[in-house]
């Protein structure tokens, strides 16, 4: 650390809380916060030249600041402490109001999708996922795209294109429309084709309980998903598309 920096006292979790705004790392249980100084300060003996600010959350905080930056910090803290203490246990790849990117590791397909809804953040949702390895006779992985972008704020029906199956999920929070836009990462396996295909019900059941989609039997994919939103309840009912596939190759480039 840069000698000019003062080492401060060990803050507990209920009075250093929340996040800052700048760069956010999450590690397990820990999140990692790092601020730069101004540069105007860069050569003063009074103020740091860099602070570093650790949380842990299962216990104390250890700081390296200046008082005069430690009374800075706390507002910047307060906003997103709340917002993950008040987090249902996950995991979840995202927070709340804040994009993500998931994707399968090479070779396996999404077959799981749970979500947790709150009206105090921003009618938003957490959302978990899970995947499982493809079948012996599906060979290797064809090749992966990100299909099209699904809007915000619209219903829509989404199939991956190229008799593709949904192996992840990328989404961006709008906060003008509290909803978010979607868009799935594809894969093709050879030249297999989609058959069987049916919807499920709605998940949620109803608008703002939790959502939770298993893919009832093995052998059935996920292809894509019609959702609906509600612009009272501001909140998305889906229901997943599952397809079986063949176990030969077909004509077809897009059943």
């Amino acid at each position: 650390m840069i000698k000019n920096c003062h080492q401060a006292k060990l803050w507990p979790l209920d009075i250093i809380s929340g996040a800052f705004n700048e760069r956010i790392f999450r590690t397990g249980k820990a999140l990692l916060f790092f601020l730069s100084c101004d540069s105007r300060y860069r050569h003063s003996s009074a103020r740091p030249a860099f602070l570093e600010v650790t949380v842990f959350w299962g216990g104390a905080v250890p700081m390296m600041m200046h008082p005069a930056l430690l009374l800075w910090a706390l507002p910047l803290l307060a906003t997103v402490s709340a917002q993950y203490r008040n987090m249902p246990e996950g995991p979840w790849v995202n927070v709340y109001r804040q994009g993500f990117n998931f994707q399968c590791p090479h070779g396996q397909l999404l077959v799981a999708i749970r979500s947790h809804y709150s009206a105090e953040e921003g009618s938003d949702r957490l959302w978990s996922f899970d995947c499982q390895p493809t079948p012996q006779g599906f060979g290797e992985v064809t090749e992966c795209w990100w299909d099209d972008i699904n809007r915000a704020g619209m219903e829509w029906t989404s199939k991956c294109s190229n008799n593709g199956l949904v192996a992840g999920v990328q989404s961006w929070y709008f906060p003008g429309l509290l909803d978010r836009e979607w868009q799935f990462y594809c894969c093709r396996y050879s030249r297999r084709c989609p058959y069987s295909c049916w919807q499920t019900t709605d998940v949620p059941q109803y608008h703002k309980e939790e959502g939770e989609m298993v893919v009832p039997s093995y052998g059935y994919f996920i292809r894509g998903a019609q959702t609906t939103f509600s612009g009272v309840l501001r909140d998305r009912q889906w229901k997943y598309i599952l397809c079986r596939m063949t176990d030969f190759d077909c004509k077809f480039e897009n059943f």
